[in-house]
C-alpha cells in the first residue's frame, strides 16, 4: 500500500511539472487516434486478465480499468487543456489507485482487511484533496497575476497623464496593448 501511495505521489509530482507541456492542445485526428489506442490497450489488458483467477483476476481488471480511465482523462486534458481537465485527471488517478488498492485488500481478512480498506480510503481522500488544492492554487495564482496586471496598467495609465493630446492617447493605447486591456 505504501509503495502504491509513493508511486502515485511521484506520478502526481511529475504531472504537476509537466502541466506546461499540456498547455498546447492536440488536433481532432490525434485525439481520435488516442481514443482508439486507449480502447485497444484496455481490450488487450482485459484479455490478459483471463489467465488469472479469483482476486488476482479482480485486481487485474481494476488495474486495466484504472489505466483506461486515467489515460482517457489525460487525453482529455491534452485535447482541451484547462485547470478543470487537469483536476479531473488527478481525480481519475486517485480513483484508479483506490480501486486497485481496494481489490488488493480483498486478499486479507478481519482487522487486517479493515485497516487495508481504511488506508486505501485515506490515500484516495488525500489524493482528491491534493488535486483540489492544486486547482485552487492555480486559480489563486491566476487571480494574483490578473490583480498585478491591473495594478501595473493603472500605474502605466497614470504615467500617461503627464502627456497631452496625441502623445497621451498613444501612451494609453500602448499601455492597453502591453497589459491586454480593451
Amino acid at each position: 500500500m505504501n509503495q502504491t501511495s509513493a508511486g502515485a505521489l511521484a506520478i502526481a509530482v511529475g504531472l504537476a511539472f509537466s502541466a506546461g507541456a499540456m498547455a498546447q492542445s492536440m488536433s481532432t485526428d490525434r485525439y481520435r487516434a488516442g481514443e482508439d489506442r486507449i480502447a485497444a490497450e484496455y481490450k488487450a489488458a482485459k484479455a490478459g486478465c483471463g489467465s488469472f483467477s479469483g482476486n488476482a483476476k479482480d485486481i487485474c481488471h481494476a488495474q486495466a480499468s484504472g489505466r483506461e480511465s486515467v489515460a482517457t482523462a489525460d487525453l482529455e486534458a491534452r485535447y482541451k487543456p484547462s485547470e478543470d481537465a487537469s483536476y479531473k485527471m488527478r481525480v481519475a488517478r486517485a480513483e484508479a489507485d483506490y480501486g486497485v488498492a481496494r481489490q488488493r485488500c480483498d486478499d486479507s481478512a478481519g482487522n487486517v482487511k479493515d485497516v487495508c480498506v481504511q488506508e486505501a480510503k485515506a490515500a484516495a481522500v488525500a489524493a482528491r484533496a491534493d488535486a483540489k488544492a492544486q486547482m485552487k492554487t492555480a486559480d489563486a495564482r491566476n487571480d494574483a497575476a490578473s490583480d498585478k496586471r491591473n495594478a501595473d496598467f493603472a500605474v502605466a495609465k497614470e504615467k500617461c497623464d503627464a502627456f497631452a493630446g496625441d502623445a497621451k492617447n498613444n501612451c494609453v493605447i500602448d499601455a492597453k496593448a502591453r497589459f491586454g486591456k480593451p
